[in-house]
């Protein structure tokens, strides 16, 4: 068992753009849930204007 290491990627050619695009993606998630409610309240307010 010990002769099999374990696989963590730290061989990947593109190891930054994949922490950095999984970074931006969680921080933008974070983002979505924090701000969801306002999000939601704004774009109603675009489409029942827009209906009118």
């Amino acid at each position: 068992m010990l002769e099999l290491p374990l696989h963590t990627g730290a061989e990947h050619p593109n190891l930054t753009l994949v922490v950095l695009s999984s970074l931006l993606t969680f921080l933008a998630g974070l983002g979505l849930a924090t701000y969801g409610d306002r999000v939601r309240a704004f774009v109603r307010t675009l489409t029942t204007d827009s209906a009118e």
